[in-house]
């Protein structure tokens, strides 16, 4: 493949999920890597000697860099907005992780910024494009529940400082920002925008203690649960926690329910995940998959679309409209939780195509 065809790619953000980006993105031929940057030069530095890849000595660097076409924003969610807005305004692309911001106005900024430039804005969660993701979809457009009215999405997302080595920032923003957004992206891009939010919010345990033993307090929800009404007129019950294991627990994944059946996802993020059917009283059993899926969430999975449709000139899947959506969402529910009164939501946002295999 030419080096016009691929997009070169630089990474700002050297932390714990910088890792799975880079064992995956070489299974693309389409995506080439020019190197990574961290505020920290020394994290960069070990990850780049890791993977045998360049290590930028700042993030200036990688934003004067003319060969990087496209930023990946693997930064701490606190830090998206400027490192986003700095990548914009240097002229590349930008992939973002989620959420694209925590506060809906700077989202809506950044989406105005990229139109302006005339550059691509994309943001994960991808894992809408995975096949057990793609086949409940396909069951649910082909109407094989009938008419669908509510989906129930669980998000029991353990104790984070139990597996992360810095906890706190998670903990900064809770579980709706940061993990809540999966589901949220699924239903989204299924049934249409969210019109309404109803919330409760709670921190189960505020006192927590790292894996080094430094202890830190919980501020922000670590328990949330919303009752969000859609546009196509689904009502979904959102819970989140950093409390409950997801290897301890049956609520797991998406369900689907409709006027003739109902779906059982297993998971919001694996490709692999079991999908699972019953007719209306009857107990669910497993259908097969649209197509062999690979293991896991394959990461670079995000990217591989960004670049795609770059290079082909149509619209990529998870757009900055729709990462905008999704804050309002998050801020919306916050609120509600907070005031213990619904919330409107106004914005939309292009709805992403099905793969082409899973039509």
């Amino acid at each position: 493949m030419s080096a016009r065809q691929t997009v070169r790619l630089g990474i700002i953000g050297a932390g714990n999920i910088a890792g799975p980006y880079l064992r995956d993105i070489p299974h693309y031929p389409e995506l080439e890597l020019a190197g990574i940057a961290d505020i920290v030069p020394a994290r960069a530095e070990a990850l780049a000697a890791e993977h045998g890849i360049r290590a930028y000595p700042s993030v200036e660097a990688l934003l004067a860099d003319p060969a990087v076409e496209m930023v990946v924003n693997l930064t701490v969610q606190h830090a998206h907005t400027a490192v986003t807005t700095a990548a914009l305004s240097a002229g590349k692309h930008v992939y973002s992780e989620k959420p694209l911001t925590t506060r809906y106005a700077e989202a809506v900024g950044l989406v105005a910024l990229a139109r302006e430039r005339g550059l691509r804005l994309a943001c994960s969660p991808f894992t809408l494009m995975g096949e057990a993701q793609q086949t409940a979809w396909k069951w649910i457009r082909e109407g094989k529940l009938g008419r669908v009215r509510l989906a129930y999405a669980d998000v029991n997302w353990g104790r984070i400082e139990a597996w992360h080595p810095d906890p706190q920032a998670f903990y900064g923003v809770g579980p709706l920002f940061d993990v809540g957004v999966y589901p949220l992206t699924i239903l989204t891009a299924i049934f249409g925008p969210a019109r309404r939010v109803t919330a409760y919010g709670t921190v189960l345990w505020p006192e927590r203690e790292t894996r080094q033993g430094a202890r830190f307090r919980v501020a922000q929800p670590d328990f949330l649960v919303a009752a969000l009404e859609l546009a196509d007129g689904v009502v979904v019950r959102l819970t989140t926690d950093f409390y409950v294991a997801n290897k301890s627990t049956r609520q797991v994944g998406i369900e689907f329910h409709g006027d003739a059946g109902s779906l059982h996802l297993e998971s919001w993020h694996m490709f692999d995940a079991k999908v699972a059917f019953a007719a209306f009283d009857q107990p669910l059993q497993d259908v097969p998959l649209v197509r062999e899926p690979p293991y896991g969430t394959p990461w670079g999975q995000g990217l591989w679309e960004t670049a795609t449709a770059l290079r082909a000139g149509r619209p990529h899947r998870f757009s900055g409209e729709m990462a905008a959506h999704i804050v309002e969402i998050l801020e919306a529910t916050a609120e509600s939780a907070r005031t213990g009164r619904p919330v409107g939501i106004t914005s939309d946002f292009p709805r992403p195509a099905p793969m082409d295999w899973a039509r």
